[in-house]
């Protein structure tokens, strides 16, 4: 059969299908394959551009050799990649034979790679003819650039004099890429916006750091992010401040020590066959880095072999326990260690393990006074099916069992495209987890993903009250979701869970920082002394202090009059500075007398900003008096303020 004759039998919904679509390399391309044109019906021809860059040319060329013998009758239309039509010839020149002409088409709104079709269409009867071939030039190649603009997440919402973060993305949509200048407007009175870097190549991501200050109206606001190149390009951010949370006096958790701690656990998987699975020498060597953090700073620690339901080789569990508060009243603190042996785990579980383990080094070094005793767990083997918490849990003795009140579990905190899920969110347990999230008004809800699948099921099974934290796993973020927390709809909660992707590259910082902020919140709910001051003993200053870089030390005075009590060995001061490299700051107290207090010296740290309660004995000084915060840069190149602080002696 002919190829003409096959191209005839062809008919589908009144279509004639063409034959194989000639393919060209460049922006030009013909197609010499005959087609029948049946009376009364339509055929179709294609050409197949690949290798011309950009879109089509405004004046794009189709040269058409048809044989017919009544050309009126004929509607030739030139078909675009995205299916969009060009009506070339439109039933004109009546009786007249044949159509051999070359059409200007304007398609420059166009993609010029990808299939082209020559579409005509006999549209009356008694006559016939051939479409014998034809041609197309989409033009030079020469691009028009183009970029698009994102933002993820694309909401936050932060306390007064606390700052949030979300990564801008760029992508080359047209031509080659380009120099992308980021700028930011619509923000509050108070804040800054902060780019890192502050240009970016098409194709590249920046961060946006918002800060607000002590000055900073409550309210949600909307901010516009904008790139500018060869065009100008947008996105939104919503960001919400809060005036802050339920409870003053609970330390803030340092997000960029938290991180400090993911990057060693990555290290660690890349040292030992890139996995910390539980029977791995990763798994052990996390086990000791960890143990040895809490050792240093005064927990009672031990590990715990399992000797029964564990995956034969596992390492051991690791229990902490801070020797302070009532000892027949414990909440527990748990996360799994271990990773699949895919990948280093850094989402699932060193988020949950990092988490937990600054979240305990901040409680050993504020040292508050404990009306209940706190213990931590690091869990072995959960990949292989909770077999290290089920162990613990099940070995426990029924008077043991009865102390522990409460067991709080956290598992993959800072997935990328990530949601705020609570493991049985409406229960008694889950009550300081919960009051945390709402007074950052991050609507969070049931982690139903989670449920049976992670350490705090073990604990259930034993009839001990559980609640904890999640950011959500292989289950996709609905568009319900995606509006109210930003990110992805119909996109997985974490794109790279137990794969080789799980760096830490694949952590929502913003995410961490709130779930692990609200560990500290719980732990001090449930556990630590929380007294209110006497009258007059409390004092606060909201006045924005500018701190210079690498000059004189600023104060910011405060005065504390008819407190009737004497200082406290261990004053509370509550402090937040923004600055862009707070390893440069030197921080005292200044008592009335003129005695300095030094609550911080310089450091290597090289994280943004001080939002923290530091302690001090001053109990051999007056109460009443005029109290300074002196802060000092005493390095180059970072400036930045004092927003706010308190004080309670």
């Amino acid at each position: 059969m002919s190829t003409a004759l096959l191209a005839t039998a062809l008919t589908v919904a009144g279509v004639v299908a063409a034959m194989p679509a000639a393919a060209a390399a460049g922006c030009t391309g013909t197609n010499t394959t005959p087609v029948a044109i049946p009376d009364n019906n339509t055929i179709e021809s294609s050409i197949v551009i690949s290798g011309c860059a950009g879109n089509a040319s405004a004046t794009s060329s189709i040269p058409v050799d048809i044989n017919h013998t009544y050309k009126g009758d004929l509607v030739v239309s030139l078909i675009a990649p995205d299916g969009s039509a060009y009506v070339l010839h439109n039933r004109a020149g009546g009786s007249a034979d044949n159509i051999k002409q070359t059409f200007t088409a304007n398609l420059s709104s166009e993609v010029a790679n990808g299939t082209w079709k020559l579409r005509v269409q006999d549209a009356a009867s008694q006559d016939t003819g051939t479409l014998n071939n034809w041609g197309l030039t989409v033009g030079t190649g020469t691009p028009t650039n183009d970029f698009s603009i994102a933002a993820s997440p694309t909401s936050g919402s932060v306390q007064v004099g606390s700052s949030a973060t979300t990564t801008v993305s760029t992508t080359t949509t047209g031509g080659n890429a380009q120099t992308v200048t980021l700028s930011a407007s619509g923000l509050p009175s108070g804040a800054t916006a902060t780019f890192n870097p502050t240009s970016v190549t098409s194709g590249s991501s920046s961060t946006l750091t918002l800060a607000t200050s002590a000055s900073t109206p409550a309210g949600t606001y909307t901010v516009t992010i904008t790139g500018t190149g060869s065009v100008t390009k947008t996105a939104t951010y919503s960001l919400t401040v809060t005036t802050g949370t339920p409870q003053p006096g609970i330390p803030d958790v340092d997000i960029t020590k938290v991180q400090a701690h993911l990057t060693q656990f990555g290290t660690i998987a890349s040292q030992n066959g890139g996995n910390r699975r539980s029977t791995s020498a990763g798994y052990r060597a996390s086990v000791a880095y960890v143990k040895g953090k809490l050792e240093a700073v005064g927990y009672t620690v031990t590990e715990q072999t399992c000797t029964s339901g564990c995956t034969s080789g596992s390492g051991n569990n690791l229990i902490a326990e801070w020797p302070h508060g009532d000892s027949n009243t414990v909440y527990m603190f748990g996360a799994h260690l271990d990773s699949v042996s895919a990948g280093p785990g850094i989402n699932d579980n060193a988020s949950g393990s990092g988490g937990l383990l600054e979240a305990a080094l901040v409680l050993a070094e504020k040292n508050p006074t404990m009306v209940n005793r706190v213990r931590f767990g690091w869990w072995t083997d959960e990949e292989q099916g909770l077999n290290g918490s089920d162990f613990y849990a099940r070995t426990l003795s029924s008077t043991e069992r009865a102390k522990i009140k409460a067991y709080y579990n956290f598992d993959m905190i800072g997935s990328t495209n990530g949601g705020y899920f609570i493991n049985h969110i409406t229960s008694a347990a889950a009550a300081p987890m919960k009051a945390y999230w709402d007074s950052l008004n991050l609507s969070p809800e049931e982690n139903v993903e989670g449920a049976g699948r992670s350490d705090d099921y073990s604990f259930e099974q034993v009839g001990i009250p559980t609640s904890g934290y999640a950011a959500g796993a292989s289950a996709r973020k609905t568009s319900a979701q995606a509006a109210k927390w930003g990110g992805t709809a119909n996109s997985a909660y974490d794109p790279c869970y137990h794969q080789s992707c799980d760096t830490t590259n694949n952590i929502n910082a913003t995410l961490l920082n709130r779930a692990v902020d609200g560990i500290a919140y719980t732990i001090w709910k449930r556990a630590v002394e929380v007294t209110t001051p006497p009258p007059g003993c409390t004092a606060s200053s909201t006045t924005v202090v500018n701190i210079p870089d690498n000059g004189a030390a600023v104060e910011s005075p405060v005065t504390i009059s008819g407190c009737s009590t004497p200082p406290l060995s261990s004053a509370q001061i509550t402090v937040s500075i923004t600055h862009t490299y707070r390893g440069d700051l030197v921080i005292d107290l200044i008592a009335p007398d003129g005695t300095a207090y030094r609550l911080q010296n310089s450091s290597n740290d090289g994280g943004d900003n001080i939002n923290t309660t530091f302690s001090a004995n001053v109990s051999s000084e007056t109460s009443n008096g005029t109290w300074k915060l002196r802060v000092q840069d005493v390095a180059a190149q970072d400036t930045g303020r004092i927003n706010s602080w308190s004080l309670t002696v």
